[in-house]
């Protein structure tokens, strides 16, 4: 662990530690993002370093340090961590030092980041997927990827009493949004592959990087096209694939949707196809998303 409070990297599991007087702990004001560690290289730490800068902007948080102080550090935790799969979690907040509602001025804001390992194999097994009762945040939270999470987490559970894995959210306007920590794509009868724009939802690292390397599936004509819109729930329900993507969950086939069977029950060829893409992506892909770590 990394703390930007101590002004260094922790190796003992007991000094993991955030003051309880942290603004992120009790007000919930900090952000956050995580970067897949695979075989020894950081899988898309730029892209997410730029949305997390992003998501501080939207919450008014000042950075302890410039952009390229905080890769480096980060890129220092995983090394001395020695962890070659996994990922790193890294926090911005506005910092400890009391407990008002608003940041003091003398506060200073706060970098922590936690490595972990993560040995479990990829899963493509189909999954069950309901439609989520709990409020979606407005579009200001939505696309902002802050610790505030609790919709998130009662949307999670709500599915999981409802024996599915996740809970799907309908934007104001009623078209599909995305997951509680994923977002959602489909496939349709004409071999589009279709996805939700994120105008009013989190920009979503993995489901960027999917969009790109389906254009590989296009010119092998396992797909007609590449679209981001307007997706209604009638059209996603009656889709040949339905997916949920994420760093969490790279991409996990969908094969119901409210007890309704989407395509044919099955995990869809296409699905399979943009996970293959992906893992490869992780493991070979070029330098734009592959960052080695000097252990």
């Amino acid at each position: 662990m990394y703390s930007s409070i101590f002004g260094g990297i922790i190796t003992d599991p007991a000094a993991m530690v955030i003051p309880i007087d942290d603004h992120m702990v009790h007000r919930g004001h900090g952000v956050f993002d995580t970067a897949a560690i695979m075989d020894g290289y950081l899988y898309e730490l730029d892209q997410h370093l730029d949305r997390i800068l992003r998501s501080v902007s939207m919450a008014k948080i000042d950075l302890p340090f410039d952009r390229e102080s905080i890769r480096r550090i980060l890129i220092q935790t995983v090394s001395a961590s020695k962890c070659r799969n996994g990922s790193l979690r890294y926090w911005l907040s506005a910092g400890p030092g009391d407990f008002q509602l608003s940041p003091s001025a003398f506060l200073q804001p706060a970098l922590y980041a936690v490595v972990y390992q993560d040995q479990s194999p990829f899963v493509s097994k189909g999954i069950k997927v309901v439609t989520s009762s709990i409020p979606i945040k407005p579009p200001q939270f939505a696309t902002m990827k802050s610790v505030n999470y609790l919709p998130n987490v009662l949307s999670k559970m709500e599915a999981e009493e409802k024996g599915a894995f996740a809970a799907i959210w309908l934007d104001s306007d009623g078209f599909i949004a995305e997951g509680p920590n994923m977002n959602v794509a489909f496939v349709t009868k004409e071999k589009v592959l279709l996805m939700p724009h994120f105008d009013k939802i989190l920009s979503g690292c993995t489901a960027k990087r999917v969009l790109a390397l389906a254009e590989e599936l296009v010119r092998e004509g396992k797909l007609e096209g590449v679209r981001v819109g307007n997706v209604t729930v009638k059209e996603g329900k009656s889709a040949s694939e339905m997916m949920l993507i994420g760093s969490g969950v790279l991409v996990r086939p969908v094969i119901s949707w409210d007890e309704q069977v989407i395509g044919d029950g099955r995990e869809g060829p296409v699905t399979q196809a943009l996970l293959n893409l992906l893992v490869e992506d992780m493991k070979f892909g070029p330098s734009t998303v592959r960052v080695p770590i000097p252990y």
